[in-house]
């Protein structure tokens, strides 16, 4: 995370923000040589920390289990990183910073902990790190730095958690968001991608035909047979889990279902409508 002065926040310059850190000065850009690789920006913003108690509920929000591999974005002296291995367990953390010297800073910082073998830091760019692995994302980037990555994040497996400390994501609303005195935490469940046609199979009746709208974890559309059709209201998607409405002559029908890969199949205890099927 890079520093707050004077209450206010700004970018270094395009090639800052591929690093991904919060940063101070609004001069700073044109200060910076054009195309000037990242790695060699002169650092001159100081460094602010976040709090101990930050870092704990943003990887409580995450839910990070042992199962959880966390990529931190703007990792300064890697203690979100550190403590998801440490305190929650994680099989695994990558830290993405900017500044060299915040980077070897963590690494002994890890070593000092004992986690060294499965926590890492480098430097990089953000938009051509390898996500692969992970799980969960925690980031405190710039407002504009979120909304160039978020198209990154949302072709994520569904599932992903990703965790912002201070700004959101624009149009794509969190799932979940509170105030710790002037801090702002956001999450996001990356949801499965249900936009297009479905072919949904039921116990009792005719196939039908969806054509779902989707925009980040919500959605709407028709169910077709023949010439019938039937509105599709209240859709949303929480990761792999998916609910929605339809509206027929009979009444209005709830579906739970689970996305899994080219089938979405019901869940159990949700009292709406079972023994159906739907395959893109």
């Amino acid at each position: 995370m890079w520093g707050l002065k004077s209450g206010a926040l700004a970018g270094f310059a395009a090639a800052a923000f591929l690093a991904g850190s919060v940063a101070h000065g609004a001069d700073q850009a044109a200060k910076e040589p054009a195309n000037q690789p990242f790695a060699y920006i002169e650092l001159d913003v100081p460094y602010v920390q976040t709090p101990d108690a930050v870092v704990a509920r943003m990887l409580e929000l995450a839910d990070v289990q042992p199962s959880d591999f966390v990529y931190d974005l703007g990792s300064g002296d890697g203690r979100i990183a550190i403590a998801a291995v440490r305190d929650r367990k994680a099989k695994g953390a990558f830290g993405v910073e900017i500044d060299p010297k915040l980077v070897d800073e963590a690494g002994a910082n890890a070593r000092r902990q004992g986690v060294s073998d499965r926590v890492k830091f480098d430097v990089q760019d953000l938009f051509t790190t390898d996500f692969s692995r992970a799980t969960v994302v925690t980031m405190y980037l710039l407002p504009d730095v979120n909304l160039k990555l978020r198209p990154t994040l949302l072709d994520m497996p569904a599932g992903t958690r990703v965790v912002s400390h201070q700004f959101d994501m624009g149009d794509w609303a969190s799932d979940f968001h509170e105030r710790q005195g002037r801090r702002n935490l956001y999450l996001w469940v990356v949801p499965a991608k249900l936009g297009g046609k479905w072919t949904l199979k039921q116990a009792h009746g005719d196939d039908l035909v969806l054509e779902l709208d989707q925009r980040y974890q919500r959605f709407e559309g028709v169910a077709s047979r023949g010439d019938t059709r039937h509105q599709i209201r209240d859709g949303w998607i929480r990761g792999k889990e998916v609910h929605f409405q339809l509206y027929a002559e009979s009444g209005v029908h709830h579906y739970a279902g689970r996305v899994e890969g080219d089938t979405i199949v019901p869940l159990t205890g949700w009292g709406g409508e079972e023994g159906w099927q739907a395959r893109r």
